[in-house]
């Protein structure tokens, strides 16, 4: 079996500027963090392989950076990691996102199954999942909160339906995405850390693919224009009120009113 599991480096904090020309994240010097979904695909991915035997890659896009992520599912027990990094991959949205991590998979080699996280904390759309299945031309199955059965024909799995629940089976190759709370993620392990230091992280560009079109990746391959962004104006202002309880209920109505929050 041959596993693959798609992860991201995200901001670790929501304090991130973002660049108004473009409408990308400013991401040099920013504290980052695995993406916290990614963690339930790499240990749904470590799973099957226990299950099935075979070996787990884990694929990331990003600035050179995002090797930390790789370095971070090496110390979970990943067999072999690679990193997408281009400048002409900057600023991509999902569709442009999406074909750039297949491009990644076309150049390592083909794969069983595909693990995703649901969706990642700061583009939130879940949608670069089923996008790279589209792309790869093999089943999906988004929302899966449960592996019910893996064998070396496919796999059956539980899909979240908000109000109820599909068990749905498939067959190799095929792309998942998993939800929070699938299962347990294992912690780091500093005696893989220590064994893992100088293992080499794979480094993919545009030169790698089969694809050198760089019309189709980053801005230039994104199908959405983001029009205008900006950062959010901190606003500190504070009345402090004083009186009896009976005086400061007709403040505070006063202020409600005065600024129509009253109907």
């Amino acid at each position: 079996m041959k596993i693959l599991v798609c992860i991201k480096q995200v901001p670790g904090t929501n304090k991130v500027e973002v660049d108004e020309q473009t409408g990308a994240l400013k991401r040099d010097g920013v504290d980052s963090k695995l993406n916290p979904y990614d963690l339930y695909a790499i240990e749904t991915a470590l799973r099957i392989r226990e299950k099935t035997g075979g070996s787990v890659t884990a694929l990331t896009m990003g600035p050179l950076q995002a090797e930390a992520v790789i370095r971070e599912a090496y110390m979970m027990g990943v067999d072999e990691g690679f990193l997408i990094s281009d400048k002409k991959f900057a600023g991509a949205d999902v569709l442009a996102t999406s074909y750039t991590l297949f491009m990644g998979i076309k150049t390592i080699g083909e794969f069983d199954i595909v693990v995703c996280g649901k969706q990642t904390t700061d583009g939130d759309t879940g949608q670069v999942g089923p996008a790279l299945a589209e792309y790869l031309g093999i089943p999906h199955i988004s929302w899966v909160k449960g592996i019910k059965e893996v064998d070396h024909n496919g796999v059956v799995v539980e899909q979240d339906m908000t109000e109820s629940s599909m068990i749905v089976r498939m067959q190799w190759p095929c792309l998942i995405t998993v939800d929070k709370d699938i299962i347990q993620p294992r912690l780091p392990s500093y005696r893989k850390k220590l064994a893992t230091k100088n293992k080499v992280v794979n480094i993919l560009t545009l030169k790698d693919f089969v694809d050198q079109n760089a019309n189709n990746y980053g801005l230039l391959g994104s199908a959405t224009k983001v029009e205008s962004i900006f950062p959010p104006q901190a606003n500190k202002d504070q009345i402090i009120l004083e009186g009896s309880g009976e005086q400061l209920t007709k403040q505070l109505y006063a202020i409600l009113e005065k600024e129509r929050a009253l109907r």
